[in-house]
């Protein structure tokens, strides 16, 4: 259970994770010790477990976008998977049923940067096989609820 102190602090992190400990203290009327110690008591607890970076509209606009359905072998799935995570322009993997195991979502600067991107998942060990869709346009995209 958090206090309604740390509720708060959480609000102003999830407005600007960027936030100063004197900004924060100034607008919890709290000491800079004192959301020092709350902000470390949080991540220690596992509330906080990072801090991240939004990226604007305008520049995911400007990305090369593709799903890429991936056939794995099934002894290597583990590792393919952490593999695959440590590839920054994956922006999301996700298991399915079906003939293929998994689907990524690529992002990528340009066409060319994808092509790459697509030989060098291909090229995992533990990928039997890729079939890759380039996004053309997003006619529509809900926020989950």
């Amino acid at each position: 259970m958090i206090s309604k102190e740390d509720e708060k602090l959480l609000a102003l992190l999830q407005k600007d994770a960027r936030a100063s400990i004197s900004d924060l203290a100034r607008a919890l009327s709290l000491s800079r010790a004192t959301v020092q110690n709350r902000l470390q008591k949080l991540q220690e607890t596992g509330v906080i477990k990072g801090y991240t970076v939004e990226v604007g509209e305008s520049w995911l606009a400007s990305l090369v976008a593709a799903h890429v359905s991936i056939k794995v072998k099934q002894k290597l799935t583990a590792r393919t998977n952490n593999e695959l995570k440590q590839i920054p322009q994956i922006a999301a993997l996700y298991a399915i049923s079906g003939e293929y195991d998994l689907i990524a979502i690529v992002q990528a600067q340009s066409t060319e940067q994808l092509s790459h991107l697509l030989d060098d998942i291909g090229n995992l060990e533990g990928v039997e096989r890729t079939t890759s869709s380039v996004i053309l346009e997003t006619k529509f995209k809900r926020q989950a609820f």
